[in-house]
């Protein structure tokens, strides 16, 4: 979750912030490698999240700030399309964000045992090869390769270090 997305959550009437709270967060790193057929077991933890969806499965598609992939519920896909709602329809900044959002993305069913295949470009734009850490992000989530995350994580604690943000949770 961004420091933007966290401040914009404090500054929520409680009503609202407890909307939000009520979906299914994304909590946490989990490590799992892809099978020999490409599958990749979803975490539990991210698939008990789901569970009140009506898709059964996660749409993915290719962060366009970090070398990794974007999860999240198709619920959620559907909150940035009505977001978009109030761009202009001949809007650039539109057309960008459907270019690499909306015409990437990619729903995957879960298989009975809660395996996906990630799409073989998606692997590669994250530099995946047999090993994934799924990184939660609150409301959404993020397929990295481990190593590469381990550097950003390092940057971001960093960051954070030299900002020490201040975050209010209302009661």
């Amino acid at each position: 979750m961004s420091l933007t997305t966290i401040k914009t959550f404090a500054k929520l009437t409680n009503e609202e912030q407890k909307a939000i709270t009520k979906m299914g967060l994304f909590l946490s790193s989990y490590e799992n490698r892809l099978d020999t057929k490409g599958r990749i077991s979803v975490p539990a933890a991210f698939r008990s999240s789901l569970t009140d969806e009506k898709f059964s499965g996660v749409v993915l598609f290719r962060s366009f700030t970090h070398n990794c992939i974007e999860g999240m519920s198709m619920s959620r896909m559907e909150k940035i399309a009505s977001a978009t709602d109030d761009m202009g329809i001949f809007d650039n900044e539109l057309d960008d964000l459907s270019a690499m959002v909306f015409a990437d993305a990619r729903p995957l069913n879960f298989d009975v045992t809660g395996r996906i295949v990630i799409p073989t470009d998606l692997l590669k734009h994250a530099n995946i090869k047999d090993t994934a850490l799924f990184v939660g992000r609150g409301n959404s989530f993020q397929i990295w390769n481990p190593s590469d995350f381990a550097k950003v994580q390092e940057t971001s604690l960093n960051n954070l270090k030299k900002i020490r943000p201040l975050i209010k949770i209302n009661k």
